[in-house]
């Protein structure tokens, strides 16, 4: 009977590697319709499980150690185990559609008292006008 046992448990340790992980915070990339740059979207399911609630700061880790911070929605079409980002969330994490990502709540983010943006000379070259009022002010005034 010892025997048998022992068979088991050696059974069990060959095939550990095998057996999958429950991660629930491990999701992957969809596309979202939401322009905002600093909003990902989970159902509201995975929220649940997760313990985030609607306007939670969340930590987003993806490829190579690159991280983001954003701020949680819920989506109604969004499915448990995928999480939705815009095009520049998923630029910074260098992730594409179908990738994997980890997500983490994050009640430690600070609030900025001051930003500094410097524009690249060759972004801005042959534009006139003022800057602030025609492409900072629009993307800055409703953001979080």
């Amino acid at each position: 009977m010892a025997r048998i046992l022992d068979i088991i448990e050696e059974d069990k340790i060959a095939t550990a590697v095998l057996n999958r992980k429950e991660r629930p915070n491990r999701l992957l990339v969809d596309d979202s319709t939401n322009d905002d740059n600093s909003v990902v979207a989970l159902s509201q399911k995975k929220m649940d499980e997760l313990l985030l609630f609607r306007g939670d700061t969340v930590m987003v880790k993806g490829k190579k150690r690159h991280e983001t911070i954003c701020i949680v929605l819920a989506d109604d079409n969004c499915s448990n185990e995928r999480i939705r980002m815009n095009h520049v969330v998923r630029n910074n994490l260098r992730v594409r559609p179908g990738d994997t990502v980890s997500v983490q709540a994050c009640s430690d983010a600070r609030y900025g008292k001051r930003i500094t943006v410097l524009p690249i000379d060759d972004t801005v070259e042959g534009m006139t006008g003022n800057l602030f009022e025609v492409y900072l002010k629009p993307y800055f005034l409703e953001a979080y």
